[in-house]
């Protein structure tokens, strides 16, 4: 793992911490690099540091020149209950966001994942929060390969708004 300036980690990672400060500099980069396109996975995005304003707002420069951002989630109850920051930010966002779910997976089962046609990270064992990260092409095509099968799989979810009747 790499603690350089304007560099995203590469190599293993161990513990909450570490895989929060991964995708925190991935979020961060998105924004630098103008990443066009990104999908994030996981069953309910509990240990994501979605709720830090820093990132919401470096999320909300990267949006407006993206092509492509999709969420996929076995749910997304947590995301509404523990990060309002993003769930507001996504709400404004819509129109942009493809937010995708899975609910016939398991929790276990759900890829926990951050791809970019520039670098990837997948996150092995939730529970240790344990996993590799990295911009080999053969890495980030094999992760896309796999996001794209549960993609298939999926349906439309977290909807932006809920009407009433």
């Amino acid at each position: 793992m790499t603690d350089e300036p304007g560099r995203l980690p590469d190599g293993a990672f161990l513990g909450r911490e570490a895989f929060r400060a991964s995708v925190s500099a991935a979020f961060l980069m998105a924004e630098r690099a103008g990443w066009r396109e990104m999908i994030i996975s996981d069953a309910d995005f509990e240990d994501w540091p979605l709720n830090e304003r820093a990132l919401v707002d470096a999320l909300g420069k990267w949006i407006r020149q993206a092509d492509r951002f999709v969420m996929l989630a076995r749910n997304y109850d947590k995301v509404v209950r523990l990060h309002p920051l993003f769930t507001e930010w996504r709400r404004f966002w819509s129109h942009k966001i493809d937010c995708r779910i899975c609910s016939h997976a398991g929790p276990q089962d759900m890829p926990s994942a951050l791809w970019s046609p520039e670098w990837a990270l997948a996150r092995a064992d939730t529970m240790r929060s344990t996993g590799t990260s990295g911009s080999e092409p053969e890495r980030r095509v094999a992760q896309r390969q796999a996001l794209d099968e549960w993609l298939k799989r999926s349906t439309p979810g977290f909807p932006a708004t809920t009407l009433g009747l």
